[in-house]
């Protein structure tokens, strides 16, 4: 995964939140509101583009904190700032750069796929706690699916198998996901099997 995913992932992301008549409305899911899962996915990607930059050292000086006056309105301005930051950090990543994190060192198309998952996940849980009707671009979901999921569904709906290997929803003919994680590390490293 590349840049262009986040970037496209940010605007789907953008184009939902948009919608959301009060920032301040409440993401039982996440516990938090809207502007917190905003503020949420903002801190991530930040993250995100800091232990690439950092390499395999866990990188944990810094935590980024919501200002309690924030609007929906600057929290997205802030996401789509973060969302740039990572593309552009992930798009200036070497073949062989690594970064700290705690599911494995991950290369710069792990970084994007993460990046992609928690913006596509995260604007998955306000519209359906919103009842808004969303579903991010097909090409998208099945990208960040592949990625950082292969052992998930490739013959079902590829927004479906996401939230499916993020124990979201269930599968017919599949176990429901209870725990989860993602293989962040590059897809070679894979040993074929589903991370407990």
């Amino acid at each position: 995964m590349t840049g262009d995913d986040l970037r496209a992932a940010g605007a789907a992301v953008q184009e939902l939140f948009t919608r959301v008549p009060d920032g301040a409305a409440s993401v039982p899911t996440l516990g938090t509101d809207v502007i917190g899962v905003a503020a949420h996915i903002t801190s991530c990607l930040t993250w995100y583009a800091t232990d690439l930059v950092a390499g395999v050292d866990e990188a944990t000086a810094f935590e980024l904190v919501r200002q309690p006056d924030a609007s929906l309105s600057e929290v997205l301005t802030q996401l789509r700032a973060a969302t740039e930051v990572l593309a552009r950090v992930v798009d200036a990543a070497g073949p062989d750069e690594r970064g700290f994190h705690d599911w494995g060192l991950a290369d710069a198309s792990g970084f994007a796929g993460m990046g992609c998952a928690e913006l596509l996940l995260h604007a998955g849980d306000v519209a359906d706690d919103q009842g808004l009707d969303w579903t991010p671009p097909p090409a998208l979901a099945a990208a960040t699916r592949a990625r950082l999921f292969p052992w998930a569904p490739a013959d079902t709906d590829p927004w479906t198998a996401l939230l499916w290997a993020t124990g979201r929803t269930d599968l017919p003919g599949r176990a429901p996901v209870t725990s989860w994680r993602w293989h962040c590390a590059p897809l070679d490293e894979w040993d074929g099997t589903r991370p407990a």
